[in-house]
């Protein structure tokens, strides 16, 4: 009995030593959600200029990989010499992006009273070809319809039939709007629509720019994509900032809460267990896989046969009293007779 005592406390200690490796006694962080908001909130006045230091060279990095679309404004207010500065930016920004097919693909919209695209995303996906057709890009003068230009790029370039990578893709879909006026038109609640859809807006100013239209049409926070610039002249210093704002820095060196293993995924990130562990639900820790474990103490098997036993001796027990009853009554006739 003793040693069926012992085998019992053998199973259960192998029992209780799964059961705690089994359950991750962790709480689970809630899920964050983030939206874009049609009532964004803005602030008065002009927003913090980000500050530009052209003697700052750029960092060694890779841009993410992007679905960019520049939109510039040739209106009246921009004299010749002020555009062909514009077209200069363009082709510096051009040379700091990863551009091909399946890396970053950029298009232009070009708008004064009218709007025109001057090439979609599918067009060019190198960059000599790309900065010859910024080369060709001319002004169109007269008004700033800067309401329509938005909608046009949201409506015509940031399509999949113009060059756009699928959504499932889950590829960055960035604007880069640069004025120096105010808008002829309404942005706010186009501009809106575009974020809500998915694309992240940077507002340029140069010189007389309407500060509070570039917040309105901005992406937040409004202090990292609201640049402004005096002049013209000086727009080609904000090539190496955007560079820093574009790079593709990696979200698992800048801190995750995986508990095993961090995976760079495009922007993102995603987390994955070591080898005989499973994802939890949080999708963040990890568990170890439920596998059939032999049963070293042979703890069940000893149960069955004790069972089995039992049961056997119960029936032998049953078979011999009704043999001795058989025989109690066959010796009580002998005897009588």
């Amino acid at each position: 009995m003793s040693s069926f005592l012992r085998s019992l406390l053998s199973c259960a200690a192998l029992l209780l030593s799964d059961v705690l490796a089994t359950y991750h006694l962790g709480a689970a962080d809630p899920q964050l959600i983030a939206a874009q908001s049609y009532a964004q909130s803005r602030n008065d006045g002009r927003p913090p200029i980000r500050t530009l230091n052209p003697a700052k060279t750029d960092s060694q990095c890779r841009s993410r990989t992007l679905d960019l679309v520049f939109i510039i404004d040739s209106s009246r207010s921009v004299r010749p010499g002020e555009f062909e500065k514009v077209k200069i930016f363009l082709a510096n920004m051009v040379n700091t992006l990863d551009v091909g097919s399946d890396a970053t693909r950029v298009a232009v919209v070009n708008y004064a009273s009218t709007v025109k695209i001057e090439f979609l995303l599918k067009d060019h996906f190198n960059k000599p070809d790309m900065k010859k057709a910024i080369s060709r890009i001319g002004p169109l003068a007269a008004g700033t319809m800067t309401g329509l230009a938005i909608k046009t790029a949201v409506n015509e370039a940031f399509t999949e039939p113009s060059g756009a990578r699928p959504r499932s893709r889950k590829i960055s879909k960035v604007a880069i709007i640069v004025t120096d006026g105010r808008p002829q038109d309404q942005v706010e609640a186009v501009s809106a629509a575009a974020r809500a859809s998915g694309i992240e807006i940077y507002a340029v100013g140069v010189d007389r720019a309407d500060m509070r239209s570039l917040q309105q049409m901005a992406s937040i926070p409004l202090e990292d994509h609201v640049f402004y610039v005096e002049t013209y002249g000086v727009i080609e210093k904000l090539t190496s900032k955007f560079r820093e704002t574009l790079c593709g820095l990696d979200p698992c060196a800048m801190g995750h809460d995986c508990e095993h293993i961090c995976v760079n995924s495009n922007a993102s990130f995603y987390c994955r267990c070591q080898n005989g562990y499973i994802l939890n639900a949080d999708q963040k820790t990890c568990s170890l896989k439920q596998v059939k474990v032999e049963d070293p103490c042979k703890c069940e098997a000893r149960l069955a046969f004790h069972k089995q036993t039992q049961a056997a001796i119960q029936q032998l027990t049953a078979k011999l009293a009704d043999v001795s009853g058989r025989m109690e009554r066959l010796e009580n006739t002998v005897g009588r007779a």
